[in-house]
């Protein structure tokens, strides 16, 4: 086994395990606020900031597309294999772990719609953390935090592929002390 067949499989395991954790983390707070959350009651954590409150939202974000369920649905279906596609493509690390919690908050409302489903892809996604403006899970932390990060990768230039190697070591040649001293 190469080296960089070593580091692939590092960064498909990390992916895979980093993945696997946010998830069950994301259904089982589902699950404990269908328990808790069943008759209608609200908990207040942080008065004024966040409560905990039961809601099924057929839509995507703040309930918009509620009428195309099995649209947002089939979205995610290809979300989530494209993120795994890019998890197991990119060279980079950071990449790969900012991937893996997009891919598992992109699973983790796909599998409530399934779950919860009274035809095809219609199921509703399971939020309960209420901020006064919006509900929301914790998949969609995953979706938030991930989206951020991946900004922040880009804009920070890290590689994600190995032509982006390439690129970056071809531009440090370029402008290193070398071009410097002919300048």
């Amino acid at each position: 086994m190469t080296n960089q067949q070593g580091r692939l499989r590092t960064r498909v395991a990390v992916f895979a395990c980093v993945a696997a954790a946010a998830l069950i983390v994301d259904q089982l707070t589902k699950a404990w606020a269908m328990a808790a959350l069943s008759n209608g009651q609200t908990i207040r954590v942080i008065p004024g900031l966040l409560s905990f409150t039961l809601v099924r939202n057929p839509g995507a974000s703040l309930g918009m597309g509620s009428g195309a369920t099995w649209v947002i649905s089939l979205l995610a279906v290809v979300a989530c294999v494209a993120l795994a596609v890019a998890g197991v493509r990119t060279v980079s690390m950071k990449w790969s772990v900012a991937l893996s919690f997009a891919f598992a908050g992109a699973l983790g409302n796909l599998i409530d719609r399934v779950m919860y489903a009274d035809g095809f892809l219609n199921g509703k996604v399971v939020d309960f953390l209420n901020y006064g403006w919006s509900v929301g899970n914790v998949a969609d932390i995953y979706l938030v935090v991930a989206g951020v990060v991946l900004v922040i990768l880009i804009l920070m230039g890290e590689p994600f592929s190995h032509k982006d190697l390439i690129e970056q070591s071809d531009e440090s040649l370029q402008s290193g002390p070398e071009a410097d001293a002919k300048q």
